[in-house]
Formats: structure tokens, C-alpha cells, sequence
């Protein structure tokens, strides 16, 4: 018996952490995602232009990206946990209040401003900062098993959404959105999210204090990790990683925005149109798993090299092959590239410059992410109004990522990082 009760490990909490983040990611992009469904209720409704639309939607981008930085700061410096659970209920009570819309500016004010800075301490950047504290060998795994939770949020709630507005209302749609924030989301990160496993008396990814096997390569500092975030700013790959994300929010923002009514305008019906985004969304959650997991085995910054040019040939093919068939071809393509992006960058920085400061980093790096998705946006709004067409937007974007791909490629992860550092000798080695 004794033998037997030996053998049973229990559970490492760390997993107990993930499921929370990604339950959490599942709720807020979902929501967040769902406005795309909202654009033509709301042009019916009240006659807003699709600019006037665009501008809400990418300030809201926008702002997130402003913000991101100094909650990212708030992270280092103190609870993750108490952010990710002020920044829940804010962002419930705003999708919410969504339902009230009666102008522009109060839909201007509630999800380009209110809703965003929540979304700044409830996203995947902040939770992907908490899980590079629980799991050191199985980082990339884990990152990415944290941004299929994003891509299941569009994959289920997108589609329900859809079926929920043309069922209901669009205002009960929001309502809906935003009590799942706070009567599901909320109560997870309460019950099951830690700020660090050091606080519970546990190692990262379950080892014991005197394991075996134990990887201290990936806890061998990297040439380049930092104490402070500014001093990132020193050193090439930070420029580099910064400026491929800022294509990645370029793309993926105007096709966030812009994909339901671009296949709309392609003659498919709102609700296949939905569908469409939604078995994007599921293709995502694959391609976010699988870059996870491949990133770990043979590296980040070539893979993610592949993604960007992978989503590029996605764009080319889109406008190449006009209707459903180009639809249905780009939403394969891009799913498997969307958010496979996001592991890939968020664990190539975390090597690169240390858990020291990375929430304040990877939030410089989702703010260039959000800018880029804020230009785009718009952009495609405006270019829209008045060429009555998506055409000129999405070939400005999928021209874009070659070079984002390039940037990823050219990245000296074997130098800087820490993963490929000879691990010091240990005094235990030397007795």
C-alpha cells in the first residue's frame, strides 16, 4: 500500500492555473471577437457608417495596446492575480452595458475606452506572463495551450453569438457576453489562479527541489535577460520580435473586424458568414497547440518565420480566388496561423529577456501588436467606404507579412536565448 501511495504524484497546481487562463481567454476574446456580428445590426439601426464602426472598434484596439505597458508594470510589481480579477470585472459589466447602446459615443466610450483597458488585465498577455512562472521546460506548450482557449472564445461564442442576435436581439447578445465574464471567468481566476508557485511551496512545472531531472538550461540566464524592461531596448531582438507583431495586429485586427462583413459582401448569409469565422477560430486552436508544442521541440523563431508567411500566402489566395472558395481556403490557412503567432513570440521574449520584467515587455511588444491593429482597422473602414471594397486593405496586409516573416527569421535565437546557454556547474556537480 505504502509502495502504491508513493507512486501517486499528485496533480501539479500549475495545471489547475492553466485551465483557469484558459477558461479565461475562452470568455473575454470570445466576447471581444464577437463584434464583427454586431456591425450591420448596428449600421441598420442607428445608420452609422462602417468608419464610424472601424474607429470604435480599433481606438478599442488601440487603447488595449496603451494600456497593456503600465498593467503589465502593475503585474511585476504586484498581484497578477488582483489584476486579472479587477480587470474580469470590469470587463463584465462593460460588455454588458453594451446592451444599453443609444449613440455612437456611448459606444465609443464603453468599448473603445472602458472595455479595453479592462481587456488589458484579463488578456492572454498578462495570463501567458503567469503561466512563464509556473512551467519552465514546458513553457511553449503551455502558452500555447493557453491561446487555444482565445481561439475556442471565437470557435463557440462567435457562432452563438450569431444565432443568439438573430434569435433575440443584439442587445440581449451583449448582456449575454458579458454575464458570462462574471458569473464564469470571474469565479475560476478566484478558486484555481496563483500568482507563483514559489507561494505555495511548489517548483515550476512540478519538479521537486532535488529532481533529477531537472532542465536548468531553461533557468540559465540569456545574455540579453534584464532586470529592467527598458534595457530590452538595447538589443536587436526586441526590434525585431516588436516589429513582426506589429504586422501580426495589422492582419489579424482588419480580419477580426472586417472578416464576417467582407464574407457578407461575398454573398454568404450572416450565419455562414459566422460559421466561416468560427471553423477559423477551430482551426486556431490547433495551430496554437501545435506551435506550442513544436516551438519547445525545435525552436521559436523559425516556426514563427513559417506562421507569418504562412497567414501571407492565406491573403494572396483570398483575393486571388474571389466568393466562398477563397473564403473557405484563407480561413484554413489563416487558422493555423492566427494565433500561433502569440505562443511562439510571448516564449521567444521570455528566453530572450528573463521573467524579471516581462509582463512590462510583452506588453511593449502587444502594444506594437495593437497599434498595428488600430491603423488597420480603420483603414480597412475607411478604404471600404470608399471603394466600396476590402480588396486594397487585404493586400496591403498579406504584403506585409513577408516581411514580418523575415524579421521573425533573422532573430539569433542560438545567441540570445536562454535555452541554448551552457548551464553553469552547480556546487552539488562539483562535490
Amino acid at each position: 500500500m505504502r509502495a502504491d501511495q508513493k507512486t501517486k504524484k499528485p496533480i501539479y497546481f500549475g495545471w489547475y492555473v492553466c485551465a483557469a487562463t484558459v477558461f479565461v481567454a475562452f470568455v473575454t476574446t470570445g466576447a471581444r471577437s464577437s463584434f464583427g456580428i454586431f456591425i450591420i445590426p448596428l449600421e441598420e439601426e442607428f445608420g452609422w457608417s462602417r468608419f464610424m464602426l472601424s474607429l470604435a472598434v480599433g481606438t478599442g484596439f488601440l487603447v488595449n495596446g496603451l494600456t497593456q505597458p503600465f498593467v503589465g508594470r502593475l503585474f511585476d510589481r504586484f498581484s497578477g492575480r488582483t489584476v486579472i480579477m479587477a480587470g474580469l470585472v470590469v470587463a463584465g459589466l462593460a460588455t454588458a452595458s453594451l446592451s444599453l447602446t443609444f449613440n455612437y459615443l456611448y459606444l465609443f466610450f464603453v468599448f473603445g475606452i472602458l472595455l479595453s483597458v479592462a481587456m488589458s488585465g484579463a488578456n492572454i498577455t498578462i495570463t501567458m506572463s503567469l503561466l512563464s512562472k509556473w512551467f519552465h521546460r514546458k513553457r511553449s506548450t503551455v502558452l500555447g495551450i493557453n491561446v487555444a482557449g482565445a481561439s475556442l472564445g471565437g470557435l463557440v461564442l462567435v457562432p452563438f453569438g450569431m444565432f443568439l442576435l438573430q434569435a433575440t436581439s443584439w442587445r440581449v447578445t451583449w448582456l449575454a457576453l458579458g454575464l458570462m465574464i462574471l458569473l464564469l471567468a470571474l469565479p475560476m481566476v478566484h478558486f484555481f489562479i496563483r500568482n507563483d508557485p514559489a507561494d505555495m511551496g511548489l517548483q515550476p512545472d512540478g519538479d521537486t527541489p532535488d529532481s533529477s531531472h531537472e532542465d536548468t538550461s531553461s533557468r540559465q540566464r540569456g545574455p540579453l535577460e534584464v532586470e529592467e524592461w527598458a534595457h530590452s531596448f538595447r538589443s536587436w531582438p526586441m526590434w525585431q520580435i516588436s516589429g513582426a507583431y506589429t504586422v501580426c495586429g495589422i492582419t489579424t485586427g482588419m480580419i477580426s473586424a472586417h472578416f464576417v462583413p467582407y464574407a457578407i459582401g461575398q454573398g454568404l448569409s450572416g450565419t455562414l458568414a459566422a460559421t466561416v469565422f468560427g471553423v477559423m477560430m477551430a482551426l486556431n486552436v490547433l495551430g496554437g497547440l501545435g506551435a506550442g508544442f513544436l516551438g519547445d521541440k525545435l525552436g521559436r523563431k523559425n516556426l514563427l518565420a513559417g506562421v507569418y508567411a504562412l497567414r501571407g500566402l492565406a491573403f494572396i489566395l483570398l483575393l486571388v480566388l474571389p466568393g466562398a472558395t477563397g473564403i473557405w481556403i484563407f480561413a484554413i490557412l489563416a487558422g493555423f496561423s492566427w494565433i500561433a503567432s502569440v505562443p511562439l513570440t510571448n516564449s521567444l521574449t521570455a528566453d530572450v529577456y528573463g521573467l524579471r520584467a516581462l509582463a512590462t515587455i510583452s506588453g511593449i511588444t502587444f502594444l506594437c501588436h495593437q497599434v498595428g491593429s488600430f491603423v488597420s482597422i480603420l483603414a480597412a473602414g475607411l478604404l471600404f467606404d470608399i471603394t466600396g471594397s476590402y480588396t486594397l486593405p487585404f493586400a496591403i496586409g498579406g504584403a506585409l507579412l513577408f516581411p514580418a516573416a523575415l524579421s521573425a527569421f533573422s532573430v539569433q535565437e542560438r545567441t540570445y536565448s536562454a535555452r541554448y546557454q551552457t548551464p553553469l556547474p552547480t556546487a552539488a556537480a562539483g562535490d
